[in-house]
């Protein structure tokens, strides 16, 4: 049978400091304490419409018909798991969730939404609640008043940045305080390059860029000290990275600074500079690329 595409709410709830956990206790004892904030996950989800999928290891996945459910659920477990295991066993869940479409087959879910509920919960902190832009809007006013916006995250496949907000589940002064102060303003960082008279522009829509002296590079260098693959800059959650694959190092002088040699290494751009591929280019006349970053 061919899968069944419907729009879900995809929770993923992990573990925090469950290596450290095994370390103290033991592993009997520590598999034990796992196994127990688990079910207590698994209860909050099913109290709240969820569907546990599988548990691995230290992490639960769940589904919902709609983000409200996932986020009352999201809450509920970060509570009860708070009173449960306060004290000398103490440990905290890490947890996120989306809401979108999502490929169901043979009781597993499969899909973008899936994968993107996983990268949310990569990024939370403990006792944290993560969610993106698209489900705090889905949420009930009552709900989506309690995010807050907290940054932008570069995510595999996408072509644009994920919003991510945090759902607040405690009932904290601080945290309704923060509700009513806390906005993030995401200015879209840019990237200016020239080599020799073309000039690139690297944003939201344009985030990658290959230099080596291989034609099939999206910047080719003629210099025989450059290697065929040399280097790429990538977008990460606006910044801009040099990551070095060559053998003779990429030379990046940063606001007229010294220049500083990267060997099989990365480095965040940042101000203005050059870039010199297999030597530092110290004169105009020497191939190179010059950046300024925006934003």
């Amino acid at each position: 049978m061919s899968p069944a595409a419907s729009e879900l709410a995809v929770l993923f709830a992990d573990v925090s400091g469950s290596t450290r956990l095994y370390e103290e206790l033991g592993d009997a004892a520590a598999l034990s304490t796992i196994a127990r904030c688990l079910a207590v996950v698994k209860a909050a989800c099913e109290g709240h419409a969820g569907r546990v999928v599988k548990t691995i290891g230290d992490e639960a996945m769940a589904v919902f018909p709609a983000a409200d459910q996932a986020a009352e659920a999201a809450a509920e477990v970060q509570a009860r798991v708070a009173e449960v295991f306060a004290g000398t066993q103490r440990l905290a869940l890490r947890v996120g969730f989306h809401y979108g479409p999502a490929l169901e087959s043979e009781g597993d879910v499969f899909g973008d939404s899936v994968n993107l509920a996983a990268r949310l919960v990569g990024v939370a902190n403990r006792s944290q609640v993560i969610t993106s832009a698209e489900t705090a809007a889905a949420l009930s006013s009552h709900l989506r008043a309690r995010t807050r916006e907290l940054d932008a995250l570069t995510v595999r496949g996408k072509l644009q940045d994920v919003r991510i907000f945090e759902l607040l589940w405690q009932d904290s002064p601080e945290d309704l305080t923060s509700l009513a102060t806390r906005r993030v303003a995401l200015t879209p960082t840019r990237l200016h390059l020239r080599h020799g008279d073309r000039v690139i522009v690297l944003g939201e829509d344009n985030r990658a860029l290959m230099f080596g002296r291989d034609a099939q590079n999206d910047v080719v260098i003629a210099d025989r000290m450059a290697s065929r693959m040399h280097a790429r800059i990538e977008r990460r959650t606006g910044k801009f990275v040099l990551v070095d694959h060559s053998s003779n190092g990429t030379f990046v002088s940063i606001d007229a600074e010294a220049p500083l040699q990267l060997r099989r290494e990365e480095l965040t751009l940042r101000g203005h500079g050059r870039i010199g591929f297999g030597h530092a280019a110290r004169n105009e006349g020497d191939e190179h690329v010059s950046y300024t970053c925006e934003g």
